[in-house]
């Protein structure tokens, strides 16, 4: 991968500016399983009886089985190497902006400052009743968890059958439309609206790099195979020689 590497990293100090598109394949090396992937959430929990608005207004109960631990334990998962070398890349001046499909938080965890979570974040929690915020890990016992005015608490993540937040979305299309090279980390590239992105990216002149295991965006001018946090510090690394 050295030469596919130094040029890729030669892009990305030329042709500013750069975006960081990333997705479940980023936060795998830090223990947090993908939905849709071989033995991920989604094999195991229908999502439209686990993780759909209707049926959380229904019974939340169902919902927090499946997310109540993660959150709980939230402080015992830490950002791995691909998510610390974007936030190097961006303290350096060289990543303006990450857009993430991830609800995990790690990027804001490594030290990114421009983040976009499209999808929301499990660290924020709202009662729906109230409107008061709890942070992970810090919420009330119970199943599901009640907040004192007795009403139940919500992540701030979108659901199935809920919308994107529209200013998120903004963010990301303004970002998308603007930039010169787009990194695409992680990603199966098929959920939408986020598998458009690179697509904008292209059509407006950009140059795509994919960082997967496996190629999923067929489009993309630059493939660097492996694990991104593999990939990202030996890319970190060749732009730190270069630079």
């Amino acid at each position: 991968m050295g030469s596919a590497c130094e040029e890729v990293a030669n892009l990305v100090i030329r042709q500013q500016p750069c975006v960081a598109l990333t997705g479940a394949g980023i936060s795998a090396e830090s223990g947090i399983p993908a939905f849709r992937s071989k033995g991920g959430l989604w094999e195991k929990f229908d999502p439209t009886v686990y993780a759909s608005i209707e049926m959380f207004r229904k019974d939340p109960s169902k919902y927090w089985s499946i997310r109540g631990e993660f959150i709980r334990n939230y402080d015992a998962y830490q950002p791995n190497a691909g998510h610390t070398a974007l936030a190097e890349l961006e303290a350096m001046g060289l990543l303006r902006h990450v857009i993430t499909q991830n609800i995990d938080g790690l990027h804001r965890k490594a030290g990114s400052r421009s983040v976009t979570e499209i999808h929301g974040s499990l660290r924020e929690i709202f009662c729906v009743r109230c409107g008061k915020e709890y942070r992970a890990p810090r919420i009330p016992e119970g199943m599901p968890p009640l907040c004192e005015c007795g009403g139940v608490l919500k992540p701030n993540t979108v659901l199935f059958g809920e919308s994107l937040p529209p200013q998120a979305m903004e963010t990301a299309w303004q970002e998308s439309g603007a930039c010169r090279v787009m990194l695409v980390i992680g990603t199966s590239a098929v959920v939408q609206p986020a598998a458009s992105l690179p697509h904008v990216a292209k059509e407006h002149g950009a140059a795509v790099v994919e960082v997967n295991i496996e190629r999923a965006f067929s489009s993309s001018d630059h493939f660097l195979e492996g694990k991104a946090g593999t990939v990202l510090p030996e890319l970190l690394s060749e732009i730190r020689k270069l630079a």
